[in-house]
């Protein structure tokens, strides 16, 4: 319903803060980074909005950026993660770790994060892997190149798939890539990078 919400910071509360537009104040659910990150009470602000109706609730949720949002989206979408689970994930690790966590299989990353014990980390794990195994996203390293050329592809392979469990589409990483100098730079720092360009 709302893609984003723009307007003055009037309120900071422990789990959400006040934006009033044109009189208006929209109670906005953020984590804690997020509202470290949003800026000052009086500041003009913009969040990108996640609107969650239920039977007995309707609420707005409020990210920094369009990553956090699709981030959240996607743990929503596994079995057994609420609202409150994914907020607290991205108070935990950016769209970037949590791609890269999910893609290397690294259940101690999404475990930090209160409420989450191995099975549920596993179970995000697996449930996300899975969705990009059936839009056949994770391709396979030619092994008979050079140790050096496949170390250098098999990054930007996993980079581009952690990327792809953000959302973006397998042509549009690859087009962000063209511009990118890859030598030198760990998976993470690709993924860093193709999100700077992914999201202008």
């Amino acid at each position: 319903m709302f893609a984003y919400i723009k307007g003055i910071l009037e309120m900071k509360m422990t789990e959400y803060v006040v934006i009033d537009v044109g009189g208006l104040g929209y109670k906005v659910y953020m984590s804690t980074i997020g509202m470290e990150k949003l800026g000052e009470i009086g500041d003009t602000v913009k969040v990108y909005t996640y609107y969650r109706v239920r039977e007995d609730d309707i609420s707005i949720y409020g990210f920094n950026s369009n990553e956090e949002l699709r981030m959240f989206e996607l743990l929503l979408g596994v079995s057994g993660v609420g609202a409150k689970t994914a907020q607290a994930m991205l108070a935990v690790c950016t769209p970037s770790e949590f791609a890269l966590a999910v893609i290397s299989d690294d259940t101690a990353m999404l475990t930090r994060v209160p409420g989450v014990g191995a099975k549920s980390a596993q179970r995000i794990i697996l449930e996300l892997k899975d969705k990009l195994k059936k839009e056949n996203t994770i391709t396979q390293v030619n092994n008979s190149k050079t140790t050096k050329a496949v170390v250098e592809e098999s990054k930007v392979e996993e980079a581009i798939s952690a990327l792809q469990v953000l959302g973006y589409s397998k042509k549009e990483i690859e087009k962000a890539f063209l511009g990118i100098e890859k030598a030198n730079l760990s998976t993470e720092d690709l993924i860093k990078k193709g999100l700077v360009i992914l999201s202008k």
